[in-house]
């Protein structure tokens, strides 16, 4: 597990690297560069705390609501929440909870 996650960021630290030099030459703008960096940003790992947060404070859901809005089970969400199960967000779902902390959960609705 380890080598696919060094690959993954070696790759994504390339893909940085080649987005910054086409941007230097011109050949990217600087809007492109600040998205692929987003892109390429791991998102960071969510607390039973933070998701909670999230959810009441930014989104202000329920969590049958939350759970519809990023296509994922209510127990799931229910899991990320309590801080026994020791399970959270990864993928797609980590990187919507960050837009909707950094930009709120307008951004995900809109799309």
């Amino acid at each position: 597990m380890k080598d696919a996650s060094q690959k993954k960021d070696r790759v994504l630290g390339e893909m940085l690297e080649m987005a910054a030099e086409l941007s230097r030459h011109g050949l990217l703008s600087k809007e492109d560069l600040l998205q692929v960096s987003a892109l390429c940003e791991t998102p960071p790992v969510y607390t039973a705390g933070k998701v909670a947060d999230i959810r009441i404070n930014k989104a202000r859901m329920s969590q049958a609501v939350f759970a519809e809005v990023l296509n994922v089970s209510v127990s799931a969400v229910q899991k990320w929440e309590s801080p026994q199960s020791g399970k959270h967000p990864t993928g797609a779902a980590a990187r919507l909870l960050q837009v909707i902390e950094k930009k709120g959960v307008e951004a995900i609705l809109a799309i």
